[in-house]
Formats: structure tokens, C-alpha cells, sequence
């Protein structure tokens, strides 16, 4: 099923816009709860204005705050991002950490941005990134029953061989983005139809419950 979904999708790429491993640590943390279209909306005008992390670990907050003012949580993030951009100048010369352990203790970062990163920019992942679409999809695709990512993350660790995790998540990322969306997948358009336990049944598949409302406040008697 793996060598089948590579095959529809053999441009399969981390669709965060970067040039370095500066740029892709600072964009995958922006990305959290935010698309990637919407990061790459905003990242050109950060990163022209502060090119390192020495650049951007002395950039003022409010002026942080502007820029990537549309996206969410972006005072957090703000936060974060120069806070990093700080530690990598006092701790890392300025440059971006190459293990798992080192990346996990920066504002901001924690495993799956920091296996991102380690795959993405250094060609050596320490984990799989198990997102909402890869987490989805594994689940779609029988290729695990678990339903957090950390579990569902193990499962495709022992699964495929360490060559493949970085591809694997960028694969089911797209196939994810492209053809088994949440709502509606396109089964008819999928590769693996024919092998999925969920094909054309799959709506419910990997996603979240919905919210159940809570129930209005009983009004209280008037007293007599």
C-alpha cells in the first residue's frame, strides 16, 4: 500500500516554504493549528526582515506580533519563536540542532516539529510526524487502531523501516490533503482502494466525535 500511495503521489514534499534549517524550525511551529498555506502567507515578509535567529532573537514582540498577526494564537507563537530564535544564539551558535533531545528543549518545539525538522532539513528523522492527516489515514488504512499520535506513531515506526519515515509522512500528508480528505474522501481517485478495509465507508473513519452541546442550565422555580 506504501509503494502504491508513493507512486500517486511521487512529489510528495513538506509544503512548508523554506530555505534553511532556521526557516523550517520557525515555520513548523507557526504551523500549529494553522495550514501551511496560510504560514506560507506570512513567512516571507518574517524572514526578510529577520534572516537568522540572532536577527530574530532581537526583533521586538509587537513588531513579531504584526506580521504574523492572522494567524492563530499568534502572541504565543510570537513568544515562542523568539524565545527559540534566543536559545539557538546563547546555545547553539545561531544554528539549528541536529538530535531529537536538543531540538525538544527550544520554546515551541516538541517531538513532531522536531522530527519535521530532522527529516526535512537533515535527511535523519529520529520518529514518524503523525499529524491529523496521518493519523487519519492510519487508521483508514488498517495500519493502526490506536488514536493518539504517539501510538499510531510507534505502529508506523515498526511498520516501515527507518528510510522511510520522513517519506511516509509526507506521502500520507497528501494523499490526506488531496484524495482521503476528512468529510469526502475520493476513494473512487485512491491507489489503495482495493486494498483499504475502509474504502468507501471511510467518513468516520479517523476523525474526531463531534462536540456534543452542552445542555442549557436548568432555570430554578420561582419561590412561592
Amino acid at each position: 500500500m506504501f509503494e502504491l500511495l508513493c507512486r500517486q503521489h511521487p512529489d510528495a514534499h513538506c509544503e512548508l516554504d523554506h530555505t534553511d534549517a532556521f526557516q523550517l524550525v520557525v515555520a513548523t511551529v507557526l504551523s500549529a493549528q494553522a495550514t501551511d498555506v496560510a504560514v506560507n502567507k506570512v513567512t516571507p515578509e518574517l524572514f526578510r526582515r529577520w534572516r537568522t535567529a540572532a536577527a530574530l532573537a532581537r526583533a521586538k514582540p509587537a513588531e513579531v506580533e504584526k506580521v504574523i498577526g492572522s494567524l492563530g494564537f499568534f502572541r504565543q507563537k510570537t513568544k515562542s519563536i523568539t524565545g527559540l530564535a534566543t536559545r539557538l544564539v546563547e546555545q547553539h551558535g545561531g544554528q539549528v540542532p541536529r538530535t531529537l533531545g536538543e531540538l525538544t528543549k527550544l520554546p515551541g518545539v516538541g517531538r513532531k516539529t522536531a522530527n519535521v525538522v530532522l527529516g526535512v532539513a537533515f535527511g535523519a528523522p529520529e520518529g514518524v510526524v503523525v499529524d491529523t492527516h496521518v493519523l487519519r489515514l492510519a487508521q483508514r488504512l488498517g495500519w493502526s487502531r490506536h488514536d493518539t499520535p504517539e501510538k499510531v506513531e510507534l505502529d508506523l515506526m515498526r511498520a516501515l523501516p527507518k528510510e522511510h519515515w520522513d517519506r511516509v509522512s509526507h506521502t500520507l500528508i497528501f494523499h490526506g490533503r488531496r484524495v482521503c480528505s476528512a468529510r469526502k474522501p475520493a476513494c473512487a481517485a485512491c491507489s489503495v482502494s482495493e486494498l483499504c478495509p475502509s474504502a468507501f465507508r471511510a467518513e468516520q473513519i479517523g476523525r474526531k466525535p463531534p462536540r456534543v452541546p452542552t445542555s442549557a442550565a436548568p432555570k430554578r422555580r420561582a419561590k412561592k
